[in-house]
Parts: structure tokens; C-alpha cells; sequence
């Protein structure tokens, strides 16, 4: 009767752990630490310890070393070391995971595998893991027992939840490769929308960034990189963000850097010094809104261009795509389809090629402040007496900025 009664217990407590907890309680505490897992890694790892963006009190700060070395094994200096390396080589061959050089493929299954390889270049962490936790417990439990946590975290749940266990902490251990490796990492450089023409392949997937904490807004993030926040119009919505505000209402973070904010003075008449200022700082905010009038501008030009010039469905279709591409990244193809259309267009040819002399304004560093202002009021004078409805608007708005 003893051997029968130890039997049913160790029957009982591998089908139902110490927490007895229904199936449903297991999938809400499931979703709660994977969740907590996201919360860690976007607002620890990369606002905080990659980017800068923000200062964490000692008690978050542990508690988030703490929790992912227990649910990922993470060490922090590989991973702002890896991360900063993206940043500073994006989309190149040197990217240590970017789908536009390796395929993406490659990134989105195999993420975690490209992690741990760059892991291993001693020259990465030499040169971008610089100012990263170096105390006592980072060198000698975080970092030199990194799988010990993760077998804690095995131990844990068997016990919470008996052979069940297993399976939620399969999940722990698969959450970050797929949604951060793989999700934000591959699909992040290839799917999307774009606010902002970066210099990279950036997009934002989803507008709301909820599951990946706040990551899904990866185009935003790589146009501003040391903002704490990462969602940008009023539409988005970045919880990881959330959360930093909350922890700073308790004087547990604080923030140092967000993306600026464009003000405007709608009185101004004539482009002045703050205008210039102005509009270099916010140049995405310029590009962003200098697209949509190329758009306005494409569909006043639309009609002519299809009853009267008789161009083709298709054509017009990749035109008005390339007409948002970034003009310096256009192939010899692409501008020869262009000039195919400017030669029905002289309103869209201008648009195009005032598009390229504004964002020269802020490429010209070695011009006098003042050489830079003329530019600038050359630039609105002639945009207002294009006849060209979408330019004159843009220019109106333009020299508003202050």
C-alpha cells in the first residue's frame, strides 16, 4: 500500500506539479513570463544597455538581468554588442543577421543560430560591448554559468506544473529566437511599412507593438535609435514604452533621449536660422511629408498621364514606386524608367528633382549656416512659383517649421 501510494503521488504531481493549475491557468502564466521576457529585452537590453535611451534604478535594472539569465541565457554584453553591430553596419555584409545580404529565409529560421556564431567573434564584443554590467554576479554567474539559469527555469516549471512544465518552457526558450531573432531581425528588413526613408531596409510590421513589446516598430526605431520611444504617429502604440513611463512615474527609470517632436510657427512668412535648424533636426519628418506630397502630386497628374500620354498600367504602377524610393538608391533601370516619365510629366520631374536638392541642404556640411539659409529660401521660392499645387503646399509648410 506505501509503494501504491508513492506511485499515485509521483502519477499526481507529474500530471498536476505542486500548483494543481487547470489548463488554462497554465497558458495566462505562460503568456505572462514570455511576456515579461519581451518587457526584458526591449526595454533592458536594447533602449537601456544598447541604445542609451534611458537610465534604470538598480532594482529594475537586477531585476531584469536577473530574469533573463532564469528564462534566456542572454549575456548583455553579446547582446548590445551584436545589436550595436547591426546598427552600425545595417543590411551590409557585415550585418551580423540582416535578410537583405543572407536571405530572408536565413534570418527568420535561423536567427538564434546567427546570434550565437557572432557571439563567438571576440572583436564584436571588444568593440561594441563597451559599458555594459561587469560586477561581480555579471562575471561570475550571469555570464559564466549563462545555461545554469535556463535549467533552473526547466526545474521550476516541472515542479509548478509536473510533465506539462516541459512543454512551457519549450516555449520560454523558443520566444525570443522567433519573435526577436527571427520576427523583428528578418521580417523587420523586409515586410512592412515604412514612416521613414532610414538609410536601411527598416520597416515597421504591425502598428501596434504589443506581442514584441513595442519591437514591431523597427522602421521608427532605426530612423531615431537612441529614442526611448519607439511609436511615432498617433496611431501606433509601443507598450514597452508604456511600461517606462509607468517605471519612471515611480522614480524607477529615467529617460534621456526621445525623438524630437517638429514645431511650427504657421505665421512665418519667410524662411529664417530657426527654420533652418528646425528642418535639419526633423529632415525624416521633412522626407516623410515631402512622399505624401508626391503622392498628391501623382494623383493630379494621374488622368493626364493615363487618357493622354496612353502610358501603360503596369508602368505607371512601378513608376509611382519608384518615385518613393530614395533617388541616390535607384538603379540604372529605375531612373531610365523614370526619365520615360518625366518626359510626359514636367510636374513630377520637378517634384523628383527638388526632392534631391532639399535633402542636399542637410548633406552639406562644410557650407556656412548662412550659404545653407539661402539655399533653403531659393529653394521655397521656387517651389511656390512652380504652379505645382502639392509643391507649393509642401513649401508653405516648409518654412513654418520652428
Amino acid at each position: 500500500m506505501i509503494v501504491s501510494a508513492v506511485f499515485d503521488t509521483i502519477i499526481d504531481f507529474l500530471s498536476n506539479g505542486l500548483s494543481r493549475a487547470t489548463g488554462w491557468q497554465i497558458l495566462a502564466y505562460t503568456l505572462a513570463v514570455t511576456h515579461i521576457t519581451i518587457a526584458a529585452v526591449t526595454i533592458y537590453l536594447h533602449r537601456c544597455q544598447a541604445h542609451r535611451a534611458l537610465d534604470l534604478h538598480a532594482m529594475p535594472s537586477h531585476f531584469f538581468r536577473f530574469w533573463l539569465w532564469l528564462t534566456s541565457g542572454m549575456v548583455t554584453k553579446e547582446w548590445a554588442a551584436i545589436h550595436r553591430k547591426h546598427h552600425a553596419k545595417c543590411d551590409t555584409e557585415e550585418d551580423p543577421h540582416s535578410p537583405v545580404t543572407r536571405g530572408i529565409k536565413k534570418v527568420l529560421l535561423e536567427g538564434s543560430e546567427l546570434y550565437r556564431a557572432e557571439a563567438k567573434n571576440l572583436e564584436t564584443l571588444e568593440k561594441y560591448g563597451h559599458g555594459t554590467p561587469n560586477d561581480w554576479i555579471e562575471r561570475n554567474l550571469y555570464t559564466k554559468y549563462s545555461a545554469l539559469g535556463i535549467a533552473a527555469m526547466l526545474i521550476i516549471n516541472v515542479m509548478l506544473f509536473g510533465v506539462i512544465g516541459v512543454t512551457v518552457w519549450a516555449v520560454q526558450m523558443i520566444w525570443i529566437p522567433i519573435t526577436a531573432a527571427g520576427i523583428i531581425n528578418g521580417i523587420g528588413h523586409y515586410w512592412g511599412y515604412r514612416n521613414y526613408n532610414c538609410n536601411d531596409a527598416a520597416t515597421n510590421i504591425i502598428p501596434f507593438g504589443i506581442l514584441i513589446g513595442g519591437e514591431e516598430l523597427h522602421n521608427n526605431h532605426h530612423t531615431f535609435g537612441t529614442s526611448a520611444k519607439l511609436s511615432s504617429k498617433w496611431y501606433e502604440f509601443d507598450i514597452g514604452w508604456l511600461y517606462i513611463r509607468i517605471l519612471e512615474t515611480f522614480g524607477l527609470a529615467t529617460v534621456k533621449k526621445v525623438a524630437s517632436v517638429p514645431k511650427f510657427d504657421r505665421e512665418k512668412i519667410v524662411a529664417d536660422s530657426e527654420t533652418l535648424q528646425s528642418v535639419i533636426a526633423n529632415r525624416y519628418d521633412v522626407m516623410a511629408k515631402y512622399a505624401k506630397s508626391l503622392k498628391h502630386a501623382w494623383h493630379d497628374e494621374l488622368t493626364h498621364l493615363k487618357d493622354k500620354a496612353k502610358l501603360e498600367s503596369r508602368f505607371l504602377k512601378t513608376s509611382k514606386k519608384l518615385l518613393q524610393h530614395e533617388p541616390a538608391k535607384l538603379e540604372a533601370p529605375q531612373k531610365q524608367q523614370l526619365s520615360e516619365l518625366f518626359m510626359h510629366s514636367k510636374a513630377l520631374q520637378t517634384m523628383h528633382e527638388m526632392r534631391v536638392e532639399l535633402a542636399a541642404i542637410w548633406e552639406r556640411s562644410h557650407f556656412s549656416p548662412d550659404q545653407l539659409l539661402h539655399q533653403l529660401q531659393d529653394w521655397c521660392a521656387r517651389a511656390e512659383a512652380s504652379g505645382i499645387r502639392a509643391l507649393q503646399e509642401f513649401s508653405l509648410r516648409l518654412r513654418s517649421y520652428a
